[in-house]
């Protein structure tokens, strides 16, 4: 795979950021060009792995030499997609980066994701300073809204270039990075001196390349109360069930996390693990045995999950402003259909059905994802200002990393049926490996 960052051009300009080059004066460093992280960091394993090194990705870091001029850079962020903790967060950091250390003092904020950079739009941009930002991370959403679908990719460009922009940091989750990656791709054929840095925001957590993606840990930590909440609502009646439906498109990351910090959970099911409902080993048997031996069962599904079961009553599938197929409930699936199954068979029960998304959604940071959002930020702005473009932040082995737009746009991160998380859900849950 082919890791290169393209640039804009040679980085001539000394940065403002007083960094010192060597090691043991006691003052932080620049990043040189030529430092990298492993892809892999375990020798050997199984037939079949990759080699041990794997590829190397750039090293994220101020760099001691920069593309653009400060005083006069015009600098851009525009936030899509759904909404998620972390994004006020991450706006808040870029300005106070540009202004405070590289000296920036154009910052423009494009409203309603970008939808706000399409020609004849009737959403203002918001001219972003330090001021205005300050107590931002408090917050939950974005202060400059969000939408989802693509637009006139030509035309936001000419947006871009009429406004003067010459760094745009570009904030979302799978859907947004190709966006991203056809701004840059207009702006390469139009030969512009835009770059265009992008910042992986998705609760999923299904951004390939990216170890974890900012909003991702406040999510599974909110989605433990209402996992709580279940296990106590299925405690208090005889054959309690509750279920619990968590995001996760086509990556179970957040179920398998939040069942993992709140072990109470008996039953996970995620898009990467098909299962089935009837048959000796098929759901309902394993619920019905479950119910007979402890009286309540704790279950979490990914919305993700189980969609091959739901029939569309010969409809076509739609999609929504992303280009995704829209979803079916699997939760209300699994609450209908199962109560159907138990009802027949004359068994009580008692169900509890709980969706906690949006409140997910639209929560502020926790500490955690308070930090890492801020510091992907911070790189973000690092890497616009050496003249990078064409990349987003993310993380690897402990790692700030680049990542070129072109390697993420087709691929996600799902969780390995074989690895060591959806082990350890196992091994908490004591549920079945295999349904069939």
């Amino acid at each position: 795979m082919d890791l290169t960052i393209p640039r804009l051009g040679e980085a001539r300009r000394h940065s403002p950021l007083h960094l010192s080059t060597a090691r043991g004066d006691r003052v932080c460093n620049f990043v040189s060009d030529d430092e990298r992280v492993l892809s892999r960091a375990v020798i050997g394993g199984p037939p079949g792995e990759p080699e041990a090194r794997g590829e190397l990705f750039e090293r994220a870091g101020p760099r001691e030499r920069i593309f653009f001029n400060p005083s006069g850079l015009r600098a851009g962020i525009v936030t899509c997609g759904g909404l998620c903790p972390g994004t006020n967060n991450v706006i808040r950091a870029t300005v106070m980066e540009l202004w405070f250390h590289y000296g920036v003092r154009s910052i423009t904020g494009f409203r309603y994701g970008f939808a706000g950079l399409a020609p004849g739009s009737t959403f203002d941009p918001v001219a972003l300073d330090p001021e205005l930002v300050d107590d931002l991370h408090h917050r939950g959403g974005s202060m400059l809204g969000s939408s989802r679908g693509a637009q006139d990719t030509g035309a936001m460009v000419e947006t871009l270039e009429r406004l003067g922009i010459g760094l745009l940091l570009v904030v979302g989750g799978d859907g947004t990075m190709r966006g991203a990656h056809a701004l840059v791709e207009e702006v390469a054929r139009r030969e512009l001196e835009i770059s265009v840095v992008a910042v992986p925001k998705t609760i999923d957590n299904d951004i390939y390349l990216v170890e974890k993606t900012f909003g991702f840990e406040t999510a599974f930590s909110i989605a433990v109360e209402a996992i709580r909440s279940a296990h106590v609502e299925s405690k208090g009646y005889v054959n309690g069930i509750g279920l619990v439906k968590l995001m996760g498109r086509t990556s179970g990351a957040i179920a398998a996390h939040a069942a993992l910090a709140e072990p109470d959970v008996n039953l996970v099911l995620i898009p990467e693990v098909p299962f089935v409902l009837e048959g000796e080993k098929g759901l309902v048997a394993w619920l019905i045995d479950r119910l007979a031996r402890r009286r309540h069962a704790v279950i979490v599904v990914a919305e993700g999950a189980g969609q091959e079961l739901i029939e569309r009553e010969g409809q076509t599938a739609e999609r929504d402003a992303s280009g995704n197929i829209k979803l079916l409930d699997v939760g209300a699936f699994l609450r209908e259909r199962i109560g159907q199954d138990l009802e027949a068979r004359q068994i009580p029960h008692a169900f509890k059905y709980i969706d906690p998304g949006y409140m997910i959604r639209s929560a502020p940071a926790h500490p955690n994802d308070s930090i890492y959002s801020a510091n992907l930020a911070r790189h973000a702005v690092h890497a616009a200002m050496s003249g990078r473009t064409g990349m987003l932040v993310g993380s690897w082995n402990g790692h700030f990393t680049h990542v070129p737009l072109h390697a993420v746009v087709d691929r996600r991160n799902t969780v390995d049926p074989e690895g060591d998380l959806w082990l350890a859900v196992l091994e908490s849950t004591g549920q079945p490996a295999q349904w069939s």
